[in-house]
């Protein structure tokens, strides 16, 4: 199983440290991340492995969402399954 983790906000140092240290703290293991800074606009996208994770999916995905409150960032994390089924016609 897998999850897509988008970030969007003003760049700022650490931001990537800081999402793959909670990647960290719940065993989500980053598969992939693409990151750009246009102007001073952060933008990322990181795919983690998310089948041996630690805790709860749900945790995993509010935490997410409460760095990026705590950063001024929006961080979406978004389920595989969700985002396959999205974009199926």
């Amino acid at each position: 199983m897998r999850a897509v983790i988008t970030v969007i906000g003003k760049d700022t140092v650490g931001i990537l440290a800081k999402v793959s240290g909670i990647c960290l703290e719940y065993n989500a293991n980053v598969i992939e991340v693409t990151q750009s800074v246009l102007q001073d606009l952060f933008a990322m996208i990181m795919l983690v492995d998310i089948s041996e994770l630690n805790r709860n999916y749900t945790e995993l995905s509010d935490r997410m969402s409460l760095l990026g409150t705590e950063l001024g960032l929006h961080i979406h994390t978004m389920h595989e399954d969700i985002f396959n089924a999205m974009h199926r016609i």
